[in-house]
């Protein structure tokens, strides 16, 4: 599936290095398609403050759809 900016998703897997858990919350701010397609999302705490922002492969994230 192609994901946009500002798509909300929800990660499938555990980014423990990251600080970010399976099923995490977070919202793609960039997407890259060289050299191959990802996306750059940022996951923040419940202040709003950024909590981690990294690059994450398509297979790795589900759009979340309210």
């Amino acid at each position: 599936m192609k994901f946009n900016e500002i798509d909300v998703i929800e990660t499938l897997i555990a980014f423990p290095d990251e600080g970010i858990r399976k099923g995490e919350i977070g919202t793609i701010v960039m997407v890259y398609d060289k050299p191959h397609e990802a996306y750059e999302v940022e996951f923040v705490n419940d202040d709003g403050t950024t909590k981690a922002m990294f690059a994450i492969l398509p297979e790795h994230l589900e759009k979340v759809c309210w």
